[in-house]
C-alpha cells in the first residue's frame, strides 16, 4: 500500500477513553478503562485489604487479569471437585474461563488489570452450594439480564 493523504485519512482515529466508575463494590472499586464493543473490556479493579468478592462463576464472561500490586488469594474449584486456593503476588496472571468457579480475596491492598469479554451483569453466586459464608455484594443475575455490549 502506498501512503498518501487520501489513504491516511481512511486510517482509524486513535482513542483516549475516559474512565468510568462502575459503581460501589463491597470489596473496593471497579473502573472501566475501555470497552471495545462486542470484543473486550478493560478494567482496573482495586480491592481493599481483607475484602473479597463473591464465590461465583460466569455463564458467558471469559476473564483474565494481571496483578499490578498486592497479594491476592484466589479460591477456585480444583480438579478434585473441591474448593482450593492459590496465593498470587505482583506480576502474576490468572484466567477464569466461562463457568469456572472463583473468588478473589485481597490479603493486602490489590490492583488488578482485568481484560474480559464484554458480558456485563453475568454472575452466578455459589456460596450456598459450598456452604461458604455469603459476604454480601452483587447477587446472582438472570440469563436475560446479561448484556453483551
Amino acid at each position: 500500500m502506498k501512503l498518501n493523504k487520501k489513504v491516511i485519512k481512511k486510517f482509524p482515529k486513535i482513542i483516549f477513553p475516559k474512565k468510568i466508575d462502575m459503581g460501589r463494590r463491597i470489596w473496593g472499586k471497579e473502573i472501566l478503562l475501555h470497552l471495545v464493543s462486542k470484543k473486550f473490556s478493560l478494567k482496573l479493579l482495586k480491592l481493599k485489604k481483607g475484602k473479597a468478592g463473591g464465590l461465583q462463576f460466569h455463564r458467558k464472561k471469559n476473564e483474565c487479569g494481571y496483578l499490578l500490586k498486592g497479594k491476592l488469594l484466589v479460591c477456585f474449584l480444583g480438579k478434585n471437585g473441591k474448593l482450593t486456593t492459590r496465593i498470587l503476588k505482583k506480576g502474576d496472571v490468572f484466567h477464569f474461563p466461562p463457568k469456572s468457579i472463583h473468588q478473589e480475596k485481597a490479603l493486602t491492598d490489590c490492583e488488578i488489570i482485568e481484560a474480559s469479554t464484554p458480558h456485563f451483569n453475568d454472575r452466578v453466586r455459589v456460596e450456598n452450594f459450598f456452604s461458604a459464608k455469603d459476604l454480601g455484594g452483587l447477587k446472582t443475575t438472570a440469563v436475560k439480564d446479561i448484556k453483551f455490549l
